[in-house]
């Protein structure tokens, strides 16, 4: 059973949980199974998998919020390209406090995501349908504490979308895999432009995923140059 495999799960991960959240997670999981279907949300709906590959994937990070003091509700998180609400939605369920923005470009996805905010009744959460590119010059320039972003570009590509959103001061945190290393040495020239440094490459050991997990920590240390991002797809075609 879906609930009681991840009872396990949390408990093998050190993750404190209430009856609320199992409820809640498995809600979550029911209804991505239900719409995948009708708008291909993930590969990845086998039980064990989704518990491991997204839910313990997504709550990887609170650890590393706990410790640059990140997990008060006036921290303002946006998670960037969340996709089927990952890791925006597990992180609300765990942490209810956090003020999450969700961001996408497809409307379909922010469609389920605001049925899912509806249906768990989550508070200070709101959604976003809009490309990083066109939204970054609005009144949400540097108005996040904390960016987020999984599976969505590699580590140069994905600084030129990002760091504009972050305040100075603040953090950008990205979930990366076996080649995190690489890319990090790659996102030199892009880091320097844009403002940010890398305060650490952290190893991630998730449960019954014989997978490399990392999360690369960015600081924004100074403002970005307006003129980033760029348009049309440019930080895709030409990393910086």
């Amino acid at each position: 059973m879906f609930e009681d495999k991840l009872r396990l799960a949390l408990k093998g991960y050190e993750l404190n949980y209430s009856d609320k959240i199992i409820a809640n997670f498995s809600y979550f999981y029911k209804m991505v199974t239900e719409w995948n279907g009708k708008i291909n949300l993930t590969a990845i709906i086998e039980e064990d998998e989704f518990i491991a590959k997204h839910i313990l994937d997504s709550l990887s990070v609170i650890d590393v919020l706990e410790r640059y003091a990140l997990l008060s509700e006036d921290n303002k998180i946006l998670d960037l390209g969340t996709g089927a609400g990952f890791p925006g939605i597990p992180l609300k369920i765990y942490a209810n406090n956090l003020n999450i923005t969700l961001m996408d470009a497809l409307q379909k996805r922010i469609n389920f995501l605001n049925e899912v905010i509806k249906e768990l009744g989550l508070k200070n959460i709101a959604t976003l349908h809009q490309r990083a590119e066109e939204i970054a010059q609005t009144d949400l320039r540097e108005k996040f504490e904390t960016v987020l972003s999984r599976a969505v570009a590699a580590l140069p590509t994905l600084l030129e979308y990002a760091l504009p959103f972050v305040k100075v001061g603040g953090y950008f945190i990205a979930w990366k895999g076996c080649k995190a290393n690489e890319e990090a040495e790659l996102s030199k020239n892009a880091l320097k432009t844009l403002g940010g440094k890398i305060e650490e490459i952290r190893e991630v050991k998730i449960p019954n995923l014989n997978e490399e997990r990392a999360l690369i920590i960015v600081k924004k240390e100074r403002t970005t140059p307006l003129k980033y991002p760029r348009q049309s797809g440019a930080p895709k075609k030409k990393p910086l």
